[in-house]
């Protein structure tokens, strides 16, 4: 391992479970930025672990060996221009954002015409199951060298290609399924339970895809829109926009966005089995059909 010191861009779930998989893996040296530091009440500002918190984007990523960006779709571009202008002479700059492609590249240019390392990275799991672990994507031609300097950090990520935005592609396209079948289930179920027939569709649905438990399936995909709803639709946009590069009108998942954001105002009626959450969640927002 050749990378001693990292900054990380944004402390949010992603940031502090990197900051303390790379204090597990040996990097002796780990600061963080985020934005949201200006909030004494913010989850950034409460965050315990072994990143040292720094008052501006110069003090965390100055001198760095690698800069880690994990900030919100939105905060991408913004991120990378913030931190460019810091980084020390070949410093790599890992993008794991959820953005297009489009994105990937107009970071890359932002952080290597300023010298830095750009490499694009694509998470390929929801990431605190296996953390640092998870399975990535990586992309641009620094990403071998990336490889090769970062091992021993615990990074479970593989070369997808020497082009930015072909990683990215390949998850925005796994999201358009993914993030679109969380948004069909709780538009399906939650209308199903307010009939009535909830447990005839899903049982309708295991003769048609037997795919396993669609109770357990359901109940899960649905909780994640509850929970991580904003961010979702926020990625979800990206994917849009991706789509729309492609020269593809983008119907499905626009209306995906609406369904994912929608449902990030019910985070507190996630807890319990799938009917106990389909019941809190009609109850705060439809009437519910009184079935003879």
């Amino acid at each position: 391992m050749t990378i001693a010191s990292v900054a990380l861009i944004g402390l949010g779930e992603v940031g502090q479970i990197l900051a303390v998989d790379l204090a597990k893996a040996g990097v002796g040296t780990i600061t963080a930025y985020d934005i949201l530091f200006s909030d004494p009440a913010s989850v950034p500002s409460r965050a315990k672990g072994p990143a040292e918190k720094c008052a501006t984007m110069g003090d965390a990523v100055t001198g760095r060996d690698l800069v880690i960006s994990a900030v919100t779709a939105a905060s991408d571009q913004a991120a990378a221009e913030a931190a460019a202008p810091f980084l020390k002479p070949d410093a790599f700059f890992l993008d794991v954002n959820s953005v297009s492609p489009g994105q990937k590249q107009a970071g890359a240019r932002t952080i290597n015409g300023k010298g830095g390392r750009y490499v694009e990275a694509a998470v390929m799991t929801p990431f605190p199951p296996k953390r640092i672990a998870s399975p990535i994507l990586l992309g641009g031609p620094h990403a071998a060298a990336f490889l090769a300097e970062a091992a021993g950090l615990g990074f479970s990520a593989k070369l997808f290609s020497d082009e930015y935005g072909q990683a990215s592609a390949t998850k925005m396209c796994r999201s358009v399924m993914i993030k679109g079948i969380e948004a069909l289930l709780t538009e399906s179920l939650l209308t199903a339970r307010h009939y009535g027939v909830d447990a005839t569709v899903l049982a309708s649905l295991s003769d048609l895809l037997p795919v396993g438990d669609w109770n357990r399936l359901a109940a899960y995909m649905i909780s994640r829109s509850l929970e991580h709803g904003k961010r979702r639709a926020e990625e979800m946009r990206e994917v849009a926009q991706t789509v729309a590069e492609a020269g593809i009108a983008p119907l499905m998942t626009r209306a995906c966005v609406e369904r994912q954001d929608w449902a990030a105002q019910y985070k507190d009626s996630m807890a319990g089995d799938l009917d106990t959450m389909l019941d809190a969640v009609l109850a705060q927002s439809v009437p519910r059909k009184t079935v003879a």
